[in-house]
């Protein structure tokens, strides 16, 4: 077996036993956001990460900005305000007016490749940088989510320029939404084995003609066939063959982030069907070793997306809170809800937690 991209780090930049994934306070729900022209996307992920235990407790804490050496512009800084306001306010809803000042005046330049997996069909145009942040036209969630992450990866390398890439993904980021896939190519000539490892933020799957999450989980780790004229050299028969590639979760994240392509790869209309998701989910299927004790996963955040088309309607999410209680979040709406309610949701982005 030939295997790529699993160097060791030399440099741990953030100590994962520092982590605890549930909440070191529990409280009532926080407020709601204020829609300020068109921010519904913008919204529900800001309410996503707000309720997502360990980097909560992380942003509470204030760990990166009494240490935090950036000029200008940190989105670390920036959501540790945040958190901290939309946590504890006593307004039923607040207005995220300093997230839209810096995303309007900054630029966020997306990590390396190798940190993200390319956007593919889900997104109408790939990007690599994200410019000047217009709220008054409709954006996607799912894009936003990964250009936040993006941008707060960015804050904690700040004055660490010099790791190496492996070193890049102990941040606090990375140990709370991180992974890594391994993509196994199998020559079909002289079945030679070729492993590819790459880390990654969320994991997107396509959702046409699945019934379920764990359906299109299955179809994500099947085995491809690779035509041999398209991209595959083998490294043995020093010539392009046919292969077969299958893809796997090689190192699961503490919160795993799914993205349920609504987009159809051909014509980018909306996929609207029903695709069911558990509260509970079991990772261990889709591991490249699926041995071992289960990998269990709870559901904490959905988001939805109403609208006959992906261009246009309004994004809202359901959050898990600190009192264990679920909660409709509706732009500046905050409203109690079952996990009845959650499951029966036309869901677009998934969190789950270990």
């Amino acid at each position: 077996v030939i295997g790529q991209g699993m160097n060791p780090p030399q440099k741990i930049l953030f100590p994962p036993e520092k982590i605890y994934m549930g909440w070191r306070q529990k409280r009532r729900p926080g407020a709601g956001l204020y829609n300020l022209g068109s921010t519904c996307y913008l919204n529900v992920v800001l309410q996503c990460l707000t309720y997502t235990p360990p980097l909560a407790n992380y942003l509470l804490s204030r760990q990166h900005s009494r240490f935090c050496r950036q000029r200008g512009f940190c989105m670390m800084c920036t959501m540790e305000a945040h958190v901290r306001k939309a946590l504890y306010s006593s307004a039923s809803a607040i207005r995220p007016r300093a997230v839209i000042r810096d995303l309007r005046c900054k630029q966020f330049q997306v990590l390396q490749q190798v940190f993200f997996p390319s956007l593919r069909g889900e997104l109408l145009t790939s990007f690599l940088v994200i410019g000047e942040f217009k709220p008054d036209i409709p954006g996607d969630a799912y894009e936003f989510l990964r250009c936040t992450l993006s941008a707060m990866q960015r804050a904690c390398l700040s004055g660490s320029s010099d790791s190496d890439m492996s070193s890049q993904g102990t941040t606090i980021i990375h140990q709370i939404f991180g992974g890594i896939l391994r993509s196994r190519v199998t020559c079909l000539s002289c079945k030679t084995v070729s492993d590819f490892y790459m880390a990654f933020l969320d994991v997107l799957l396509k959702i046409k003609g699945a019934s379920s999450l764990t359906t299109a989980l299955e179809d994500f780790v099947t085995p491809k066939q690779i035509d041999g004229k398209k991209c595959f050299k083998c490294s043995k028969c020093k010539k392009k063959v046919a292969a077969s590639k299958r893809v796997t979760v090689h190192h699961e994240p503490r919160v795993l982030t799914v993205c349920l392509g609504r987009a159809d790869e051909r014509t980018s209309r909306k996929i609207s069907q029903v695709v069911e998701y558990p509260e509970y989910l079991d990772l261990r299927p889709y591991m490249s070793d699926t041995a071992g004790d289960p990998l269990l996963y709870s559901l904490y955040a959905v988001v939805v997306h109403s609208g006959r088309t992906c261009l246009e309607g309004h994004f809202f999410c359901y959050t898990k809170a600190s009192d264990g209680q679920w909660y409709k979040m509706n732009d500046v709406t905050v409203d109690g809800c079952g996990i009845h309610t959650v499951l029966e949701q036309q869901a677009y982005l998934l969190f789950y937690a270990r």
